[in-house]
């Protein structure tokens, strides 16, 4: 079987847009870490557009941001879309109150009085939407990742590296990634092909970037084992990529959801992350949902597994959790997401509370991935519940036992 995973670099239209989104929630969450965003951005030659509803007691200069975004990208004296001349666009406005209602007092607490303080009473704050979410796991990698989407990751962060250091000098911000991994027996066995198209200086042919990129680039990142004389290695194949960025194809938050998560390797329900407060569930449920899964792998119990979780908007306890192990489970899946409820509690302010999500943390997850980060301190990439999954296991088995 093949299968193919992709990634973008930071200077990708949609993944500029996404960095935008994140650094202006950062900023309101640093001022006021009870802020509400649902934050939308657009971008196209010479222009950003910044829309959505933001509620919060913090006033952030959105224009500035914008700029010192664009700026730390890449973007900056580019012909096109300049960090200093683009066209900052702002259209934001306050939180529904239909949407506040059932986030400030969710159905549970409703008419009962509830806790006075949402960090204590996890009752209180109800699921920002409904919805569907999953997280995922398997021991592909060390980081517990699809192969093929850690690989991608991995180079378009290496084509960053190479360009802001000025070993590649030429290389501009907009790049993709991709690895084909054929698998045998259900494991990864090799690597059938790799892709990298990646915008650069006008004066410099494609002869040089190919073999400055498979130097550079393919070989500190993809260990020379899983490569073999039939892998096909593909680096600009129109030839040429010199207009890039948004100027080279719009923008918009959201569209990059897939390379957000395990490169199609698992399911996805479909909601964005970028420029959301923790209490869309669409980001935070998703967090807690691959904490869970990574757990479950980290701690013997199955070797691949997803972990479903699904809201109602406005209430507190998620209304379904499942588990599929695919078929690897050491105990059956319906176990399996008896431990996850056992364990993690996935009301959405206690997800808050124990992931530590009501931080400034989003921006530099905003493109890479939000998944198998080593580069970043995240906490639901933390094998932290293995003691008491597998505690919790054992007392399963064993009343399983006296149950026979």
């Amino acid at each position: 079987m093949l299968f193919t995973s992709e990634s973008v670099t930071e200077g990708h239209p949609d993944k500029v847009c996404d960095q935008v989104a994140d650094a202006l929630l950062d900023a309101h969450l640093a001022r006021d870490p009870m802020a509400r965003t649902a934050i939308e951005v657009a971008a196209c030659t010479g222009m950003v557009l910044v829309m959505g509803q933001v509620t919060s007691s913090a006033t952030v200069d959105v224009q500035a941001i914008v700029r010192q975004t664009l700026r730390e990208i890449g973007y900056s004296g580019t012909a096109g879309f300049d960090a200093d001349s683009v066209a900052v666009l702002t259209a934001l406005e306050g939180q529904s109150p239909d949407i506040a209602r059932g986030v400030d007092v969710a159905l549970e607490a409703r008419g009962t009085g509830g806790g006075q303080d949402r960090h204590e009473d996890f009752d209180r704050v109800g699921a920002g939407d409904q919805g569907m979410m999953f997280g995922y796991a398997c021991d592909e990698t060390p980081e517990l990742m699809p192969l093929a989407a850690a690989l991608a990751h991995k180079l378009a962060l290496q084509l960053a590296r190479v360009r802001k250091s000025g070993d590649l000098s030429y290389l501009r911000p907009d790049g993709k990634t991709q690895v084909t991994v054929e698998y045998w027996d259900g494991r990864p066995a090799r690597i059938e092909a790799v892709v990298i198209s990646t915008q650069h200086a006008p004066e410099v042919g494609l002869e040089t970037i190919a073999a400055d990129l498979r130097q550079a680039v393919i070989a500190p990142v993809i260990p020379a084992e899983w490569l073999d004389a039939a892998t096909r290695i593909y680096v600009n194949p129109t030839g040429r990529f010199v207009v890039g960025g948004p100027q080279g194809d719009s923008g918009l938050t959201g569209r990059k959801i897939i390379v957000d998560t395990y490169g199609g390797y698992a399911r996805h329900g479909g909601g964005a992350f970028s420029g959301k407060d923790p209490t869309k569930v669409d980001r935070s449920a998703s967090y807690a949902a691959r904490h869970a899964a990574k757990n479950l792998v980290a701690a013997g119990l199955c070797r691949r597994c997803e972990v479903r979780v699904a809201y109602a908007i406005g209430v507190a306890h998620p209304i379904a959790i499942g588990v599929d192990s695919q078929g690897t489970g050491a105990i059956p899946d319906a176990a399996l997401g008896e431990l996850v409820r056992q364990v993690f509690d996935l009301r959405p302010a206690a997800i808050i509370a124990a992931l530590g999500l009501r931080r400034p943390i989003y921006r530099g997850l905003a493109a890479y991935g939000h998944f198998g980060r080593t580069d970043l301190q995240v906490p639901w990439e933390a094998t932290d519940r293995v003691a008491e999954l597998q505690a919790a296991a054992a007392r399963q088995g064993a009343r399983a036992a006296q149950a026979r």
